[in-house]
């Protein structure tokens, strides 16, 4: 695909200095930045963002080997204080987020990030999430029952969004229905990673800290007189038995279970079937094909294709030199993974969606130790969530032209307002 002439007039573009301006805020970018990310690829894919003031990588090549390059972390508190980094303290008002943040083990590197994450991965693995494939079913079951009364509907907020917020709690244990707050606790929070946040977008994540972590301390006290088979059940039995897992720790890493876990998945099923939508040979192609194999195929490209987190940042934690440019400790650089998933260099005819696409290496998943834990999770309930609802309703049409949410690095519908009948 050329880069059209409305995203040239958005992208600012120095080749000599590697340098771009780029107002992420702009509805030409959020709505369909791939033609932006091109011009990059083809002009400038490694470059400095005047306007984060970050080093940017946009094609595969780079994105890939810095995810797994042990050079670059997701922490740097362990090697720089914040004065030798240059950063102002954390204000006080924030501190109830950051308290839970830098307690998640994705804020950490070894030797801490293996211990939590070796705590909480035995309940995602493929093995034990497989397990959970009958319920899935059902609950997708259910929630287009529902739906077969209503004409129009709303797939982001009737379908896409309760399917991943009920199997975590389920999974933690948590009451489903507390599925209204624990949402509004994880949209409030997740505004925290936003590029350009707003003081009332901080604001709403302190205030959904405090509320998320009042609720689960509660809750913990709860299942400490009264155990179950769920997953914080178990978190609790390994505290308890000196695995090293403090409450705190137990509560930050459940909230970034249903935070990550959500809005991904979300945003996924969301972006794939308006792809599907407007691309009537493919979604033809998967009502007709029951291969659980091509499932697995298509969901993988539903994720390359319209990828629902589009950048990562890293840390250099060892000095490095990547094209020339020297890169030392304390820096932070970012990954477009948006763009690495459309780079023509690796995916052949990267602008189109070919479900059975083979191979797909795709990095919407992250890579290196930092790989998303939730991902067999979210693959199973993507390959059933997005062929049950094609399936149930053979002439579903668009009702109206959607639109992404002003957000950056998060990629998501506003609303994917649907017309069952296709009239």
């Amino acid at each position: 695909m050329v880069p059209n002439d409305f995203a040239g007039s958005k992208l600012k573009i120095d080749s000599q200095t590697k340098t771009i301006r780029l107002d992420i805020r702009d509805p030409a970018f959020y709505n369909d930045p791939y033609p932006f990310y091109r011009r990059m690829q083809t002009e400038c894919p490694m470059f400095y963002w005047q306007e984060h003031d970050l080093w940017t990588f946009a094609n595969h090549e780079d994105v890939w080997a810095i995810l797994r390059d042990r050079r670059f972390g997701r922490q740097i508190s362990h090697l720089k204080s914040q004065e030798e980094l240059g950063t102002a303290p954390t204000p006080t008002k924030l501190k109830p987020f950051f308290d839970i943040d830098r307690l998640s083990m994705l804020g950490h590197e070894p030797p801490e990030h293996t211990r939590l994450r070796g705590l909480v991965q035995k309940a995602f693995m493929a093995r034990q999430v497989e397990n959970l494939r009958p319920r899935i079913e059902s609950l997708c079951a259910r929630l287009l029952d529902g739906l077969a009364d209503r004409n129009e509907f709303d797939v982001i907020e009737s379908y896409a969004t309760p399917i991943p917020v009920i199997v975590i709690a389920e999974l933690l244990g948590v009451p489903t229905e507390m599925a209204p707050d624990l949402l509004r606790w994880s949209h409030a929070m997740v505004q925290m990673y936003e590029m350009q946040r707003t003081p009332e977008m901080e604001s709403n994540a302190v205030k959904a800290s405090q509320d998320f972590v009042a609720y689960l301390r509660d809750f913990v006290a709860e299942r400490r007189r009264r155990p179950s088979e769920d997953l914080i059940s178990q978190l609790i039995a390994a505290e308890a038995e000196g695995e090293k897992l403090t409450e705190d720790e137990l509560i930050a890493n459940c909230i970034l279970l249903l935070n990550a876990g959500h809005e991904a998945t979300v945003n996924v099923i969301g972006n794939g079937l308006l792809a599907l939508l407007k691309s009537p040979d493919p979604m033809n192609q998967w009502r007709a094909n029951t291969d659980p194999a091509f499932d697995k195929l298509a969901v993988e490209e539903l994720m390359r294709y319209d990828t629902p987190l589009h950048q990562f940042n890293r840390w250099v934690l060892e000095p490095v030199e990547l094209h020339g440019t020297q890169f030392e400790v304390g820096q932070e650089v970012a990954l477009l993974l948006g763009a690495a998933n459309r780079d023509p260099a690796v995916f052949k005819s990267p602008d189109e969606l070919i479900l059975d696409r083979q191979p797909n290496p795709h990095v919407s998943l992250g890579g290196g130790i930092h790989y998303c834990l939730g991902a067999p999770l979210a693959r199973l309930e993507i390959q059933i969530a997005v062929p049950a609802i094609i399936r149930k309703f053979p002439n579903l049409a668009l009702a109206d032209q959607p639109t992404f949410r002003n957000n950056y690095h998060f990629h998501g519908l506003e609303a994917l307002n649907v017309k069952a009948d296709g009239r």
